[in-house]
């Protein structure tokens, strides 16, 4: 009885002490920087009790129970909820909620929340770039986003990207306007992916706030900086890994090589050089001495913090990276210092300051190009050897002009450049008034490049155009400077209770300088590149004095500008942009534009009938239209000037002076491109169906364009050129779509995909510049340009002959329409204009370069610490050329030549071979493949320790990774990179051996302290 009477009061007791209650405190922080987050609401879950965190981020309940449920809420994060176990204090993390539609968002000269946005904007964040691990950040927006299309200059080590948003819309400049903290950058090489906090992409006619440099869409890149009242933070990111090829094109072993040879030189009448093919075996395979595996290493770090009244962030890195071609002697290295400044000077003066510098160093070899390092891997005999028995490199003899050995082309390459780049920004903002704020800001940007180029003394064969008599050095030394101040005045206000407005008035400033210079020296004594100096020479032209040039340039835009923001209850939303634009570029008549643009959306799901929806819960439609201009045109094409050369004859004597340079043409005026976009965005199932629908129309009118002339006017002048004139109308059109689905099943697993595809259709609306097209691009040797623009058809299509098979029977050569030098086993043309002969007539449109539709899918998953992201990308319907194969009898050839035409019946797709005169390297669509393909950019799979652990030792997050960049491509197209291009307007997708993109395998760290 006594124990029954024990527990009884024990019970009393215990519920004396719970009825009690206890007290509950703790910190919140927030997860990036592990910095405590002021303001966050506590509440009690299903009550009205609840608290704020004070300034270090604590905060205090009294009398709660054990059971109890916390809820943490803030604007940006994602909710959380904590259980009370006990009275010891809890330590709360909360993360960013990337998707919020409170997310702020940079528009241009000010912000906005993603609900609030009314035109096609899209956001690329800090974590989407961390699990990409660029080496440039172009490449961590391929796939990431609707519209966007990113393609290869090249895969060596510090080639650039070109990028184009919704299209081409120029035979001219295609480039977006670059902003990195507001401040004009041109090569995104000069950024580290890592220090990189968001990006956002202006796509439609509300990027016209920046004017005339916004016309193919705008880039704003926001760095990461620190927060207010917050200890020093220190991030560490590293990675190190190897690359490799990430495809090989299959060419002819020796014994294969030596049997085709021997065919064409018997078809062609001539004697066979290979008696013996049985003892050649393999072979030489150029591409297995050419191709490396490179190493690649990056150092990144970060340091930030904050004060009460002020922030900083510094952030440093160091890249290198050895080329799978060539390995050190393409080596890139990369050092890029920055430094943020944030501070509240006065109670209503905030100041801002950035600063940028960065090194770049990169040795390069010939690529993309006839008579390039591949090209001639490509080409080259198998039946020679790297080196003969005297150690020397083998001469390719009889492959004709423009085959070397490649191994000797990279031993005696020496060409190295250096870029030295700083640029800052420093501005302040004052709150005048109650409503009004005063911004202005400097920007600069300086550069100096730096460039060195050797050529030794060599003889790499009889008759080769790369053998060099007399060795020479070359050295140049460019400059640039650019300037911009902008200043602008905002007004903000709220009225009549469900209304706000604000206004923006401003002025922009804009100039750009650059000098040119260089010098080419000869003779240099010991015929090595270590003392391969101008100094050294025993003879040295000065480039500016040898073609009468100044070597500079210097161009201005001054701007003023004005956007109104209507905003009634939170869901009618209006924008209205003017600008004025005033560019040197054109003459006094046509120097100033106005360039007016609107946009509009209604947030449906504020609306009543919406408003209890299970299924949609937002919903906003949006629509914009606007006008904005081009002036991306050389310097001074309005006026005469003398920069030319001129023959005179003065006393008997030829003397030769300046004379008049390119045609004037003082009508030259503004390219305007009219931008529509409709569109819509949307939320289901409680957030976790994200929808973006856009259709878009942007139709480029007075494209500035050069003309053919008359030689008489003197256009084909040294230092002369065609007159700029307007003529032209490009137009795109496409949808854009984006889907994604994210969930939290269970406490420790979650996962998210993402699907984004664009269609996209380029037309040509008109070239008016007398003949209707412009021809433009490179096939073979002396053969007429294979790309046009041409009114009805895509910019930059494919201009050829169309084949119909191949002849089986001389019956069939005789019945056909008249082809030069035609025999059974040759290509079949089609007579298109129906004349009865095969001649330039009847060439016509053999291909796009430009694809129907681009996507991209990407998918994350994490599982208590482990986590895992996946990128893939497709471009689908564009064409590539095939242009890496040259047409000599002793040079080697792909394996397809194996199913060459033998006789009647045997195949209708590949010729015969032959060394006799055939129409079959005429440009036709037998060297047009199909470019579309599927890539895995990339796989990561990562582990982040357990707090547990890591706390102990004084960090806030160690993470370790691997992932694998490029891993696989589905493709059809035989040549080494479906993904690679010039970025030509007029010529791209023309594939003369592209240095592929290399599959990239990393092992990497995150650590944050």
């Amino acid at each position: 009885m006594k124990y029954v009477l024990t527990i009884v009061l024990a019970l009393f007791t215990i519920s004396g002490v719970l009825a009690q209650g206890i007290t509950v405190s703790g910190t919140v922080y927030e997860a990036e920087q592990r910095g405590p987050l002021p303001g966050v609401n506590v509440v009690v879950k299903n009550t009205t009790i609840g608290t704020v965190t004070d300034f270090d981020g604590n905060f205090v309940l009294t009398n709660r129970q054990v059971g109890d449920v916390l809820v943490f809420s803030y604007l940006g994060y994602i909710t959380a909820e904590v259980v009370v176990r006990n009275a010891n204090p809890l330590s709360v993390t909360l993360q960013e909620d990337v998707n919020a539609l409170d997310e702020v968002v940079v528009v241009g000269y000010g912000t906005s929340t993603k609900k609030e946005i009314t035109g096609a904007v899209s956001v690329v964040g800090a974590e989407t770039i961390e699990d990409l691990n660029p080496q440039r950040i172009e490449q961590a927006l391929q796939g990431q986003v609707a519209g966007v299309q990113i393609t290869s200059e090249s895969g060596s080590p510090g080639s650039g990207s070109n990028i184009r948003i919704r299209g081409i819309s120029t035979n001219g400049d295609n480039r977006p306007l670059i902003l990195v903290d507001g401040n004009v950058i041109e090569d995104l090489s000069v950024i580290n992916p890592g220090d990189i906090e968001s990006i956002n992409i202006l796509k439609d006619a509300t990027a016209g706030i920046y004017g005339v440099r916004a016309a193919n869409g705008v880039i704003l890149i926001t760095t990461k900086t620190g927060k207010k009242n917050t200890d020093l933070k220190f991030s560490y990111d590293a990675y190190g890994g190897f690359q490799e090829t990430s495809r090989k094109i299959p060419v002819l072993n020796a014994t294969e090589y030596a049997i085709i040879v021997n065919e064409a030189f018997t078809a062609g009448g001539g004697v066979p050089p290979y008696p013996n093919v049985f003892g050649l075996g393999e072979g030489t395979d150029w591409q297995d001495e050419v191709f490396e595996t490179a190493p690649i290493i990056n150092h990144n770090l970060t340091v930030s913090g904050g004060g009460e009244k002020s922030t900083f962030s510094f952030g440093s890195s160091y890249l290198t990276q050895n080329g799978i071609v060539g390995g050190p002697k393409a080596n890139f290295r990369r050092l890029t210092s920055r430094i943020n400044f944030n501070s509240d000077l006065f109670k209503n003066f905030k100041l801002t300051a950035n600063l940028l510098y960065t090194g770049t160093n990169r040795k390069t070899l010939p690529e993309n190009a006839l008579g390039s390092v591949l090209f001639n891997a490509l080409n080259n005999a198998p039946t020679f050897s790297v080196k003969d028995d005297n150690g020397a490199f083998t001469l390719s003899e009889g492959l004709g002009n423009e085959v070397i050995n490649p191994l000797a082309q990279i031993e005696n390459t020496f060409n190295e450049n250096d870029v030295h780049r700083i640029s800052g920004k420093i501005g302040g903002n004052y709150a005048l008034l109650e409503n009004f704020t005063l911004e202005s800001s400097l920007q600069f940007n300086y550069a100096e490049v730096t460039g060195r180029f050797f050529s030794p003394t060599v003889f790499y064969g009889s008759g080769k155009v790369f053998n060099v008599d007399r060795n020479f050095v070359v050295d140049t030394k460019n400059i640039f400077r650019d300037y911009t101040w902008d200043t602008f005045i905002n007004y903000n206000a709220a009225f009549w209770e469900d209304h706000s407005l604000t206004a923006t008035l401003g002025m922009s400033l804009f100039q750009t300088t650059g000098q040119f210079g260089g010098s080419q020296g000869f003779d240099i004594p010991d015929n090595s590149f270590s003392n391969a100096f101008i100094e050294q020479s025993s003879d040295v032209i000065n480039f500016n004095e040898q073609n009468n040039t100044v070597g500079k340039f210097d161009s201005r835009l001054l701007s003023y500008f004005t956007r109104l923001q209507y905003n009634i209850k939170g869901k009618y939303l209006l924008s209205g942009i003017i600008r004025r634009d005033g560019s040197t570029n054109f003459g006094p008549r046509n120097r100033f534009g106005y360039f007016p643009s609107g946009s509009v959306g209604w947030i449906v799901s504020e609306e009543g009938f919406l408003q209890d929806s299970k299924l949609f819960s937002f919903v906003k439609l949006r629509g914009s239209y606007g006008i904005v201009g081009n002036d991306r045109i050389g310097g001074n094409r309005f006026r005469s000037i003398l920069n030319g050369e001129g023959a005179y004859v003065l006393g008997g004597q030829l003397l030769f002076g300046r004379a008049a340079g390119g045609i004037s043409n003082p009508e030259i005026a503004w390219e305007e491109q009219k931008t529509l976009d409709i569109g819509a965005d949307l939320r289901l199932f409680d957030g976790k169906v994200d929808i973006t629908f856009d259709y878009f129309n942007k139709r480029t009118e007075d494209l500035l364009v050069s003309p053919p002339v008359s030689g008489i006017l003197g256009a084909a002048a040294p230092g002369s050129g065609s007159p700029v004139v307007n003529a032209g109308t490009v137009e795109n059109k496409g949808f854009e779509f984006v889907i994604g689905y994210s969930s939290d099943p269970t406490k420790d697993f979650s996962f998210g995909i993402n699907y984004n595809a664009t269609l996209l259709e380029n037309e040509v609306i008109s070239v008016n510049n007398g003949v209707g097209f412009i021809p433009g691009g490179s096939f073979g040797v002396g053969q007429d340009p294979p790309a046009r623009m041409e009114n009805g058809k895509p910019l930059g299509y494919f201009f050829g002959l169309q084949t119909d098979g191949i002849f089986q029977n001389q019956a069939e050569v005789d019945a056909h329409a008249t082809q030069a030098n035609a025999a059974p086993g040759d290509l079949r043309f089609v007579d298109i204009n129906g004349d009865g002969v095969i001649d330039n007539d009847d060439r016509t449109d053999i291909g796009n370069p430009i694809p129907d539709a681009t996507m991209g899918l990407n998918i994350s998953l994490n599982y208590k610490d482990w986590d895992f992201t996946a990128y893939a990308f497709a471009s689908i319907g564009n064409e590539i050329v095939r242009n890496y194969e040259r047409n000599q009898p002793l040079v080697n050839r792909s394996v397809y030549t194996l199913n060459r035409w033998t006789g009647e019946g045997t195949t209708n797709e590949f010729p015969r071979v032959t060394t006799g005169a055939t129409s079959n390297i005429l440009f036709s669509d037998y060297f047009v493949e199909d470019g579309s393909f599927v890539r895995l950019q990339n796989a990561q799979i990562g582990y982040t320790l357990p707090r547990r652990i890591v706390d102990n030792v004084g960090i806030d997050q160690l993470r370790v990774y691997i992932s694998g960049n490029n891993l696989f491509t589905l493709t059809e197209y035989r040549g080494y990179d479906p993904s690679a291009s010039s970025g030509a307007p007029i010529g791209a997708g023309i594939d003369q051996g592209f240095y592929p993109v290399p599959r990239t395998y990393l092992l990497g760290v995150n650590l944050k302290f």
